[in-house]
């Protein structure tokens, strides 16, 4: 993890190994402090926390999540008697897709033979990324600890005269997603509606929401953005990963009209110059979410993890490459 100054007053924590979990973190070092999603486990947190300690002086009053999933949400318990701020779908998102059980059986699981050989047999995918998680994480101990205030489609604070704006765009990645733009400053936090130089995994949402909320950052003019995931950006970022999704979408609309499935088109799509990317075999979300759209399935369709994790598993196998998530 490393700490950037992207503003006058903006900070970002990111973590630079760009897979799975390795979410990043923002502060806006005004009105008290505000800390924008808060790691994926309890350790990550404190050494986000011991970062931004060394330009705020004390713990933030304010916390803003950008969206439901786990790795931006699970350091809420350590900033205790701060308020959480949070689109209004977010709390009861999160006790659906950030309960902490579930993952925590799965690192224990791997850690134990019996379950790896049922694992290998089962689910290689779903192995295979447990594996990657414990390299870097514990989600033991971690409590859900839901958001306190919630909007609707716009939230405005005032931050002894600095304005930072969360404007909700979801669903795109996940159904609560929202910016933070911080318009004195030219900085936006854009959660994981922006991945960079890594390969994005939508959850719920469709692509046009998604180009949507894209144009909306391209409007807004920041100079700098922070991605969920992957190293600090300009609009070259966002149009970069619009790229992304339409040459995905084009391509996977060949494969769907021939009748050939999701799996076995992420298989054949090349990878062009997005192999570079982290994670490429994550392509076979975005070709299924486009099949999906095809089959005028609703965007909020819910997704096996585990098949979705041995999916990948597969592509990433097929095109003869290191299996990363």
């Amino acid at each position: 993890m490393k700490m950037q100054q992207v503003g006058d007053n903006c900070f970002a924590v990111l973590n630079e190994k760009n897979r799975v979990c390795d979410a990043n973190s923002g502060l806006i070092n005004r009105g008290g402090g505000v800390v924008i999603d808060t790691q994926s486990d309890l350790a990550h947190a404190r050494q986000m926390i011991a970062m931004f300690g060394r330009v705020w002086p004390a713990m933030p009053r304010r916390v803003i999540n950008t969206h439901e999933d786990a790795d931006h949400v699970w350091g809420n318990q350590l900033f205790e008697g701060a308020e959480i701020i949070a689109h209004r779908s977010v709390p009861e998102r999160m006790k659906k897709v950030a309960d902490p059980k579930e993952f925590q059986q799965l690192l224990h699981g791997v850690g134990h033979l019996l379950t790896r050989v049922l694992l290998k047999v089962t689910h290689p995918g779903l192995l295979a990324a447990g594996k990657q998680l414990l390299e870097d994480y514990n989600f033991d101990a971690i409590e859900l600890v839901l958001p306190t205030t919630l909007f609707d489609e716009r939230y405005e604070l005032d931050l002894d005269g600095t304005e930072a704006h969360l404007i909700y765009v979801g669903p795109c990645h996940q159904v609560g997603d929202t910016i933070i733009h911080v318009p004195k400053e030219r900085v936006v936090f854009a959660g994981d509606v922006l991945f960079r130089l890594c390969t994005p995994m939508g959850w719920t949402g469709s692509y046009e929401k998604w180009f949507r909320c894209l144009d909306l950052m391209i409007e807004l003019d920041p100079e700098v953005i922070v991605p969920g995931h992957g190293p600090v950006c300009g609009i070259e970022g966002v149009m970069e990963l619009k790229a992304y999704l339409e040459y995905v979408r084009e391509e996977s609309k060949k494969f769907f009209d021939e009748g050939i499935s999701s799996l076995e088109a992420a298989r054949r799509i090349e990878f062009g110059p997005y192999g570079e990317w982290a994670a490429p075999a994550r392509l076979y979300m975005n070709v299924e979410r486009a099949y999906r759209e095809f089959r005028n399935e609703p965007p909020d369709a819910p997704w096996d993890s585990a098949a979705t994790f041995d999916a990948i598993y597969r592509v990433a196998k097929a095109k003869g490459m290191e299996v990363e998530f």
